[in-house]
């Protein structure tokens, strides 16, 4: 098949090769009156496969030839062209995106003409820059298209990672009735000791039992005070601390402590279970249910709503929810608390 190229496109003005390439992987738009038109990244993919022969001017252009005039055009290049190769490797129908996605992706053995697109995609280096506002608008934007965010990562070696982004909505199981108890405040935690420490324990599953005694994050204490559910006493001095100096002094301890209070108090609401995310590199991980009989589900991890980072960072923080059989939640605070769910997948 021989196309011509016209300013940014491909034309192959011959009716039956037009026709036939279209039909068989559906390459390119039908031009009125006959004909195909392809894009630039199409035509490449075409001239590497050696199904199209690609002139200008009479002369012919080699692979490299167009890649060259292609990059002048079309921004990130190589990570476009990178995904949208790969996902026609793998069998997929990818038609290109003039909007605000690259491609978009019809389900295995469909067409344009008998399905819908399942997938938006994004095409991403490693080198970008993850930031969290605008992953949420291309998330919603999909969620009201009822199609799935699909992001490529391209790292340097040209190797693809992807991922799925979707909102979520955790919820539990868990209930909490209020009690009374009185804790000591120690350094940056707060001790339960006697009998009331079995008693915060099984009612909602703050803190965690050493011995005898039981101890309470700083989250945890604030919470509790704010429900009117503990009083709280420097073990050395024994003077009461109200709710408003306790959190001043959570705050000198703990920078973040608003941000995370924030998230903390949101999942308590949602019935969720919430102990430190220590361990992996997170925030919280989160259970359903009682934490003896629950595997964790979430390792969530709270930022502000301007969050920006590297993609190794986000990478890193996927695959080890993924290899502790968990799901990572990015919580956004920002007026309101967003949960974005990452996951890898494999196409």
């Amino acid at each position: 098949m021989a196309g011509e190229l016209v300013g940014e496109t491909v034309v192959v003005s011959d009716m039956a090769e037009g026709s036939q390439v279209y039909n068989k992987g559906y390459y390119g738009y039908p031009r009125p009156g006959g004909g195909l038109e392809l894009d630039l990244i199409e035509a490449l993919y075409l001239l590497e496969c050696e199904k199209l022969k690609v002139f200008s001017d009479g002369e012919e252009l080699d692979h490299s030839s167009l890649y060259r005039r292609t990059a002048r055009s079309v921004e990130e290049l190589q990570s476009r062209y990178v995904v949208y190769r790969d996902l026609r490797q793998r069998g997929f129908i990818v038609k290109l995106d003039q909007g605000d996605f690259n491609f978009r992706v019809y389900p295995r053995g469909s067409n344009p003409h008998n399905s819908q697109a399942k997938n938006w995609v994004l095409a991403i280096s490693e080198r970008n820059i993850f930031n969290i506002a605008a992953l949420l608008v291309k998330s919603e934007m999909s969620q009201r298209t009822r199609k799935e965010l699909l992001l490529g990562v391209v790292d340097e070696e040209g190797d693809i990672t992807y991922y799925t982004v979707e909102g979520a909505d955790p919820h539990g199981m868990t209930e909490w009735a209020q009690v009374k108890a009185e804790g000591a405040f120690l350094d940056d935690v707060v001790i339960v000791l006697g009998d009331e420490a079995d008693v915060i324990y099984s009612n909602g599953y703050f803190g965690k039992k050493i011995g005898p005694l039981l101890q309470l994050s700083l989250l945890e204490a604030a919470f509790l005070m704010e429900k009117g559910g503990l009083e709280v006493r420097s073990i050395r001095s024994g003077q009461k601390m109200g709710p408003k100096g306790f959190i001043s002094g959570a705050k000198r301890s703990q920078p973040d402590f608003s941000l995370r209070m924030k998230a903390y108090e949101d999942l308590r609401s949602r019935g969720m279970v919430v102990k430190t995310g220590f361990k992996y590199g997170t925030h919280f991980r989160v259970y359903e249910g009682n934490p003896a009989t629950h595997h964790s589900r979430y390792l969530v991890h709270v930022v502000p709503d301007d969050y920006s980072t590297v993609w190794a960072e986000i990478s890193r923080a996927v695959r080890l929810a993924h290899g502790v059989k968990k799901e990572i939640l990015f919580a956004s605070s920002g007026e309101q608390l967003n949960y974005v769910k990452l996951t890898r997948v494999r196409p």
